[in-house]
């Protein structure tokens, strides 16, 4: 069984993806961006609030397929400084220190909206 979880976001319709996929337990959630609940771009210039806002609709987006962070096993966190990785990493352990999910910080050259400092992505697997 496959089932598609959408945010309501703009791309995801004209790029063609889901904001997260699970099938059977595991659910894989697209890298994801810091938009605000108006569409915009949330905190502005703000590494850690970028990552906070990213991490939040990632929960959001699991407890919709039915996980929770709790079940993430894995993290990427993608930023466009990585001078700045500990702002970004400070917002990762406020939401996993506990759940000590493995994870990768890199660096890319930029995304597709020139204010955005940070995507996310995690996968999830739900205990049987």
């Amino acid at each position: 069984m496959r089932q598609l979880v959408t945010y309501g976001q703009p791309l995801e319709t004209s790029i063609g993806f889901s904001r997260a996929c699970r099938v059977g337990n595991h659910v894989a959630v697209s890298g994801t961006a810091p938009i605000a609940p108006d569409g915009g771009v949330a905190a502005p210039g703000d590494m850690y609030g970028q990552t906070r806002r990213c991490l939040e609709i990632i929960a959001d987006v699991l407890a919709q397929a039915g996980a929770s962070m709790a079940h993430v096993v894995k993290t990427r966190v993608l930023v466009t400084d990585i001078s700045r990785w500990a702002e970004a990493a400070r917002a990762h352990g406020e939401f996993f220190a506990d759940v000590k999910p493995a994870s990768l910080f890199a660096e890319v050259s930029r995304f597709i909206h020139p204010d955005w400092l940070v995507e996310v992505e995690a996968e999830a697997i739900i205990p049987d």
